[in-house]
This record gives structure tokens, sequence and C-alpha cells, in this order.
């Protein structure tokens, strides 16, 4: 990140995701109310104690990287998807593409004293 903008950005995603209000916020951080509109709208400058103590509560890790390092620190998912499919993938897959029987095959009857 490299501007306020950015860091405002992303403190009001995790402040969404959280579930708080920013009343609820301000007093947990301990911080104003003129404080934290400042901060969130990303056009003024804050203390590094600030930003720390939002971080805290909103349950963010403030983590510094060099920059050539900076596009593998970036917020994605934690699990991407397999690009492979997996062998259960593929059977559903042809299940689905040839339709699901409405009712299961009945098993064909054993003939009487005749094991298999």
């Amino acid at each position: 990140m490299t501007s306020h903008a950015q860091v405002a950005q992303v403190l009001r995603t995790a402040l969404s995701h959280a579930g708080l209000s920013q009343a609820e916020l301000r007093a947990q951080a301990g911080i104003s109310q003129r404080t934290l509109t400042n901060v969130l709208s990303g056009r003024e400058d804050f203390k590094l104690s600030t930003l720390l103590a939002l971080c805290d509560r909103l349950g963010l890790e403030l983590v510094l990287v060099p920059r050539e390092a900076a596009a593998g620190a970036a917020p994605g998912p934690a699990v991407r998807p397999p690009v492979v499919r997996s062998r259960v993938q593929g059977a559903l897959a042809r299940i689905q593409r040839q339709g699901a029987p409405s009712e299961p095959a009945a098993a064909a009857p054993r003939a009487k004293g005749k094991r298999e």
C-alpha cells in the first residue's frame, strides 16, 4: 500500500466484516470520533499508534515486507481452488452432464440357492 486512501479502504472493509459500528470501534480503540473519521476518510495523516490500535480491534496484523515481496503478501483467498480436477470432481461433472436418474435402479433379484 502506498497511500492513506488504500489503508483507509482496508480498514473500512475490515470494519464492515467485523460487524462493528464506528462508535464501537472508536470506543474499543480508545480514539475520538474525529480521529476515526479522519483515518477512514483516507485524506489525513494519522499516528502509527492509532493504526495499530485499529488493526488490533479489527483483527488485522500490520506487516512490513520488501516491495519485491509485496505481490506475494497481497490479500487473497487463503486456499486457492485446484486447477486440476480430482477424480471425484470429474465423476460428478460426468453425472451432471448425463443427468441423474429420477429413481435409483433396482438390483436384479438373485436366484434362490445360488451364491455369487
